[in-house]
């Protein structure tokens, strides 16, 4: 998940897009309320993908695509952030396995289109800062860095998922 150039990051996206499809299927065949359920104080699954969809907002839709209020109601955002009052953080959001899915499957195909649309120059470029007040900050990143926060978001974040599945598969059976 350390790609070199941009047809590194494509295959890396594509390799997290499978990864996660066998997660989500796995998480299909669960009870549904299980999926709302916390594993030693960590997210649950479903909060796992609204902080994916917040992270995708911030880092391609505001930092690398200039949008200055990407958010949707259901985006997390990380415990630690600060507060921002034009980022949405709706703690108590129980949406459907199925609503969270369609938001994070139109934020997935934002993220694959920038990468298809990706060259080593636009890589090694850094993007516009957003003024407008938000996450993140009104301030010029690094291209890479950017793209590198949503592939380390979303490694990390499916390992801590398919750990928690584990543990919610025991406690049901």
């Amino acid at each position: 998940m350390r790609p070199a150039d941009a047809d590194g990051f494509r295959e890396a996206w594509a390799m997290l897009e499978r990864l996660w499809q066998r997660t989500v299927e796995r998480a299909r065949r669960m009870a549904p309320e299980l999926l709302h359920e916390r594993v030693e104080g960590e997210w649950s699954f479903i909060e796992t993908l609204r902080h994916l969809v917040f992270a995708t907002d911030a880092w391609v839709r505001r930092a690398i695509l200039g949008e200055p209020s990407p958010w949707d109601p259901l985006d997390l955002p990380h415990d630690e952030m600060p507060h921002e009052p034009s980022v949405p953080r709706d703690r108590g959001a129980r949406p459907s396995l199925d609503e969270v899915l369609a938001l994070r499957a139109d934020r997935m195909a934002t993220v694959r289109q920038v990468i298809a649309d990706l060259t080593d120059e636009k890589l090694a470029g850094m993007t516009e800062p957003v003024m407008e007040p938000g996450y993140p900050a009104p301030e010029s990143f690094a291209v890479r860095r950017c793209l590198q926060a949503i592939l380390n978001e979303e490694w990390e974040h499916r390992l801590y998922a398919e750990r928690d599945l584990d543990v919610l598969e025991s406690r049901s059976s």
